[in-house]
């Protein structure tokens, strides 16, 4: 069974979310005052907060409609995080060169997209959930057709229609989503006024490689 449901939190309850990435670090202090530090998490996890976009009673009423549709916390979907959804910083258009993919062996065909936020750093977050038609490919900075290559937008994988050569630098701009999901089983729905309501809290957490 698949928890995920390909349909995008609504924008304009989006609009005004806050939050962003969250790593887990555990601290042992020793009793000299001396601290280790160590983190089982490669990646950040993005946490939300969306409650600031909720401004009168009939997106409250847009919320409880697609809560409900997701069951709580049963089904993720698609977020689109206004701080981090493109290949390039958020200030710049995407490029075909944003983003090294891969390196040819001559064999492979299959590659997924990732995005990395630091060159030396040897992780990268794989993005699964690319926004349709914006992904563009290069092969050493030449544009690749896309009658040559293939994109899945429900995973974020690449298929090209031949392998590349030995050491060619495949490369990518795109823009992405981020999957979520409700972080509660339950909405503290509340009415001050006719016409208006209060929600204390609307939490999203992401999902992780879905």
């Amino acid at each position: 069974m698949t928890y995920f449901h390909n349909v995008r939190f609504p924008a304009t309850l989006a609009f005004s979310a806050s939050g962003g990435p969250e790593f887990m670090t555990d601290i042992t202090q020793l009793a000299s005052g001396q601290e280790y530090r160590n983190t089982p998490h490669a990646l950040p996890r993005r946490r939300y907060d969306a409650v600031a976009g909720i401004k009168n009673k009939e997106q409250l009423y847009e919320l409880m409609q697609f809560f409900i549709n997701r069951k709580g916390r049963l089904y993720s979907f698609r977020f689109h995080d206004p701080f981090d959804y493109l290949s390039c910083r958020v200030s710049q258009t995407p490029e075909m060169t944003d983003q090294v993919i891969a390196i040819g062996d001559g064999v492979r065909t299959d590659f997924q997209l990732v995005k990395r936020y630091n060159e030396d750093e040897p992780y990268a977050r794989p993005i699964t959930k690319p926004i349709e038609n914006s992904v563009h490919l290069a092969v050493n900075g030449q544009l690749l057709e896309s009658a040559s290559y293939a994109v899945d937008y429900l995973t974020g994988l690449i298929t090209l229609a031949m392998p590349l050569m030995s050491g060619d630098i495949l490369s990518a701009g795109f823009e992405f989503d981020t999957v979520v999901r409700f972080d509660t089983d339950n909405l503290n729905l509340s009415l001050e006024s006719f016409g208006a309501g209060q929600l204390h809290s609307v939490p999203l957490l992401e999902v992780p490689y879905a």
